[in-house]
């Protein structure tokens, strides 16, 4: 687990948190009845699925650069940490958790969180 969160720099998804916390805020500022602690915690959700899958695929697209260069030849997928299947099966399920957790609170927002 902790090769997956060096992978996409688990740090800076807490670091770019409160961008995510802005756009929040500014959605249900116009309409306080909008806000609901658990739609707040599926947009956090959908902010680290996302981010993790463009990361972790921005780092397999790159492996076969990253290989080659001394800065970043010792990064998890290049240095055989993390197997590339591996890495596209993170990729791949960090996508459909965002996809679910968008559709959630898309779909039933207005019905189960007022």
């Amino acid at each position: 687990m902790r090769q997956y969160l060096s992978l996409v720099k688990f740090s800076h998804t807490v670091f770019a948190m409160p961008f995510a916390m802005v756009g929040f805020t500014l959605g249900v500022n116009d309409e306080p009845s909008l806000f609901s602690y658990f739609k707040l915690g599926l947009v956090i959700l959908c902010m680290v699925f996302a981010r993790n899958a463009a990361m972790a695929f921005n780092r397999f697209k790159d492996r076969d650069i990253d290989s080659v260069n001394d800065r970043t030849k010792m990064r998890e997928i290049p240095a055989g940490v993390i197997k590339e299947k591996y890495a596209k099966w993170f990729i791949s399920i960090n996508v459909i958790l965002f996809i679910f957790t968008t559709y959630f609170i898309i779909m039933f927002g207005q019905r189960f969180f007022r």
